[in-house]
């Protein structure tokens, strides 16, 4: 019997995947079922030892996963970071923007000028910005292969009340950001996104406000935020992030996804249909 990470078997036989923010969270998760669908894997953040936990996870497949410390903030270490992956496994087929932090929802009306400038740096330069030179460092290797790109976006990227105003703005950027890029890169190069719902991760928050330290996890911890997805009560859909893997799966498939393009997958439990149960704006003032 196949190991469930057995090169050959799945969706992704035979490619090779890059995904930035893979040592926790959704990147880590994708990482793993990446692997499960036959594919290889680079996986790129700034802390290799959470990198080398998510290649011990890999067990049995770990020879098919490759951890690079890089800061996507930096074009050289993202240039560096796609050549070793070509180095290791001779091609480049799927790229999975996905390193962010979240601003903790923290509203205009609580923050200062000097406070809102410096989150705005710090959130901009990782959410967007990262993408875009995450991008820049691969396309061409992507072009060669027919590849794909496959954006981490945020239920934030539509809707209100996912992030403060840092963050929501910083996601509805990557959704046109993603657009542009598909436009830009059709046809040779295929660019969706899945806009994924509030999972319990690792994911941080700006230093400039003090948030670096803390989890979203902790929120979750703390708050029911089962009100928010439709789906929660009745069909079992957890916060984990191994339950919003597929979506990715879907969008890097050539032989399941070849006629999509700037496309956005919202998989937020259904937040659209419900929005978010939370106070009305304007309590802070």
């Amino acid at each position: 019997m196949n190991s469930p990470l057995t090169q050959g078997t799945g969706w992704l036989p035979g490619d090779v995947a890059l995904i930035t923010g893979g040592g926790s969270g959704i990147g880590r998760a994708l990482a793993l079922r990446f692997l499960a669908e036959g594919a290889s894997v680079a996986i790129v953040g700034r802390d290799l030892d959470k990198l080398a936990d998510t290649v011990a996870a890999a067990g049995e497949a770990a020879d098919r996963i490759l951890p690079i410390a890089a800061d996507v903030t930096s074009t050289d270490d993202m240039h560096r970071a796609v050549a070793e992956t070509i180095t290791r496994f001779g091609r480049l087929d799927i790229l999975v923007p996905n390193a962010g932090i979240w601003d903790y929802n923290r509203s205009i009306t609580r923050l200062t000028g000097q406070q809102l400038s410096d989150s705005f740096d710090e959130v901009f330069a990782i959410n967007v910005k990262g993408y875009l030179l995450t991008v820049e460092a691969a396309w061409r290797e992507l072009v060669e292969s027919r590849g794909c790109v496959v954006m981490t976006l945020s239920n934030a990227s539509f809707y209100p009340a996912g992030g403060g105003p840092v963050y929501t703005a910083s996601k509805h950027a990557d959704r046109g950001l993603l657009l542009q890029l598909a436009y830009e890169l059709a046809p040779k190069v295929r660019v969706n996104g899945v806009a994924v719902g509030g999972m319990r991760t690792n994911l941080r928050g700006p230093s400039a406000t003090g948030l670096a330290d803390r989890s979203i996890a902790d929120s979750f911890d703390r708050n029911d935020t089962s009100g928010n997805n439709p789906l929660l009560p009745l069909h079992d859909v957890s916060v984990e992030p191994e339950d919003y893997t597929g979506p990715y799966v879907l969008l890097a498939s050539r032989r399941n996804s070849s006629t999509i393009t700037g496309s956005i997958v919202n998989a937020d439990g259904g937040i659209a249909a419900r929005g978010f149960q939370t106070a009305a704006g304007g309590d802070d003032l």
